[in-house]
């Protein structure tokens, strides 16, 4: 296991290769002169100037063989994409042209109100996914599993944005439960109260598709020559859902909560963009609608970098809930 697991780190670091140069094309390339976007419309040439060899613009953009023919590595060195790979791998992303603050500063204060929305709705919304999918496949074709398939059915209709609207609307505007938004100043116990809503919109919003997803999942597994033999030799209908099928169904869920798991450090773009919570998915946002390209590029090496790492964990589970996995 330790050799796979050298292995597979070793082939990450291309891919993260791969992702910093498609961030550097697409936004110090493709995307135009960014000194033009910091200056402002009304600088002078001997302001754009100025700030151009300020941030490091005036280097070269590619690096120039014909200075490492010459022996000069630091004059190779001395490039824009060079920089570019420098500073995102060692997580050193610069300060934001928007706000001028450090971009490292702002993920560290924008992650504990991403964390406080979006592990409690992962947690919750999760365990009642789960948890009505059992009960669906314990009573399988029953009154309460038809129901709970078409208000399934019901709720993956409902766009998201929609609960959003209604929930600032009737259960904080109209009925008064709930702030309408914001977020507290200092992280406390107070934050529950204004994530409490984000939360629970956050829990409707996937149950419909997770609650379908499991019991798909689940269902598939009680069809198995395992469960049969379980019940023929006397297992009661709890001991096999709980001590075989839901123990053989740990691969799709494992698979399905790792995708996820990104996003709780990203945060949630709509739920934070419209009850004003300062985390990160408000910050990618915001960086998006300002055109401020190293708050971009930090995000996305940083998502890619916990996606990438979710991945590697993902095959180290399988090992350990299926003994039929080996990793070599």
């Amino acid at each position: 296991m330790l050799s796979y697991f050298i292995r597979r780190i070793l082939y990450l670091v291309p891919i993260l290769i791969g992702i910093a140069l498609i961030t550097f094309l697409l936004f110090r390339v493709v995307g135009g002169d960014p000194v033009d976007r910091v200056a402002g419309r009304y600088a002078t040439e001997e302001q754009k100037e100025e700030l151009r060899v300020q941030l490091g613009f005036d280097r070269p953009l590619w690096p120039q063989p014909g200075r490492l023919l010459a022996g000069d590595l630091d004059g190779f060195a001395r490039n824009q994409l060079f920089g570019h790979f420098a500073s995102t791998f060692t997580f050193r992303f610069g300060r934001s042209e928007q706000y001028r603050r450090s971009i490292s500063e702002m993920i560290r204060s924008g992650a504990g109100p991403s964390l406080s929305l979006t592990v409690p709705a992962f947690i919750i919304g999760l365990f009642l996914q789960i948890t009505i999918a059992m009960l669906c496949a314990f009573r399988r074709n029953s009154r309460f599993d038809r129901t709970v398939v078409v208000l399934s059915v019901l709720g993956i209709s409902v766009p998201y944005l929609a609960l959003i609207i209604f929930g600032q609307a009737y259960l904080a505007g109209r009925w008064g439960l709930f702030p309408i938004y914001g977020y507290p100043e200092r992280f406390g116990f107070s934050v529950v109260r204004y994530v409490a809503l984000p939360v629970l919109l956050g829990v409707a919003a996937g149950l419909g598709a997770g609650v379908r997803f499991y019991r798909t999942v689940i269902l598939d597994e009680t069809r198995a020559d395992y469960v049969r033999t379980a019940r023929a030799k006397g297992v009661g209908e709890g001991g096999v859902m709980f001590g075989h099928v839901l123990k053989n169904a740990l691969i799709p869920i494992i698979t399905q909560v790792v995708v996820v798991i990104p996003f709780l450090f990203l945060g949630s773009l709509l739920l934070e963009r419209f009850f004003s919570i300062p985390g990160l998915g408000f910050m990618l946002v915001d960086a998006v609608a300002g055109a401020d390209w190293p708050v971009i590029n930090a995000l996305t090496f940083v998502g890619a970098v916990i996606y990438l790492g979710a991945l590697l964990v993902t095959d180290l589970l399988y090992a350990l809930v299926d003994p039929r996995v080996t990793l070599k």
